[in-house]
């Protein structure tokens, strides 16, 4: 595996291997990772030539600067992580200046709404955070297909709407999300919680389920006041959020409509960790 450290390494890289006909497969990442990150690469290996991953911290994406400086890093665990799974080819591991060479400021874009829904509601200049990174790596990898995990579903709908908008020459895909045993989402941030709390907070996928359930049978509200009930009872943990949104344009929905498709969503914070997970609604 080549690990390639700035932009001029992995530019003589990529075209390279363009050079050879191979197809690219790309999945950035920001590093702390875990199998749900591999499961990406696994998706990748089947459908490319080659497969390609980053590794970089993106500063605008962060809203606290507290959350960015606490964000976990290892990089030569990580390395070792891409190398022992022998499912990645190169590791792109950029400066901040080789993604914004004057000023670590992200663009603004239109995702023509998805971005003012459910975590944007909280986070602003987020997602332009996110477009910008993405759509930097997009234009310095050139991938042919890129993989995002289905955990980060507002992330992955606005990605594929940047795409969309700019018309940039890559396939997103969407991959389903990684769980451990107990049904936990596989999270970076997980690796802040103790193993006893890592086993609390199965809570998150049981809810998820028994949601999914119920939603033919009972209404919304319904379900949201059973969902604040389960939560009012887990101690250390606060249910920041859950909804039901129209998975097309994550607007939150009150009523089911038989011709769209829905998805729960929930923010749960454990001993001061936020925990994100969703769930089709089927």
């Amino acid at each position: 595996m080549e690990v390639l450290k700035n932009k001029k390494t992995l530019q003589d890289f990529v075209e390279r291997q363009k050079e050879m006909g191979k197809k690219i497969g790309f999945a950035p990442t920001m590093g702390a990772l875990h199998n749900g990150h591999l499961s990406l690469y696994e998706e990748a290996r089947k459908e490319n030539d080659l497969v390609v991953s980053s590794i970089f911290v993106n500063p605008t994406q962060f809203n606290n600067p507290e959350d960015l400086e606490k964000y976990p890093r290892d990089i030569n665990r990580d390395i070792l992580i891409l190398q022992n799974s022998e499912l990645v080819d190169a590791v792109y591991i950029p400066e901040v200046t080789d993604i914004y060479p004057e000023k670590a400021e992200s663009q603004h874009y239109d995702f023509d709404g998805l971005e003012n829904e459910m975590e944007g509601k909280s986070r602003p200049g987020h997602f332009d955070g996110v477009g910008t990174v993405v759509e930097e790596l997009f234009r310095q990898v050139k991938p042919d297909n890129a993989y995002f995990g289905e955990k980060d579903f507002q992330q992955l709908a606005i990605i594929k709407k940047m795409v969309e908008k700019k018309n940039l020459p890559v396939k997103i895909k969407g991959v389903p999300i990684y769980r451990a045993e107990n049904g936990l989402a596989l999270s970076s941030r997980n690796q802040r919680l103790h193993e006893d709390r890592k086993e609390a907070s199965k809570v998150i996928y049981e809810t998820l389920k028994k949601v999914n359930s119920w939603f033919k049978d009972i209404t919304v509200s319904e379900i949201k006041e059973k969902v604040q009930d389960i939560f009012d009872d887990q101690k250390g943990m606060h249910l920041e959020y859950f909804m039901i949104a129209n998975e097309e344009t994550l607007k939150e929905t009150d009523f089911f409509y038989k011709d769209k498709n829905y998805r729960a969503f929930i923010v749960v914070v454990v001993d001061g960790v936020r925990l994100i997970d969703n769930m089709h609604l089927a």
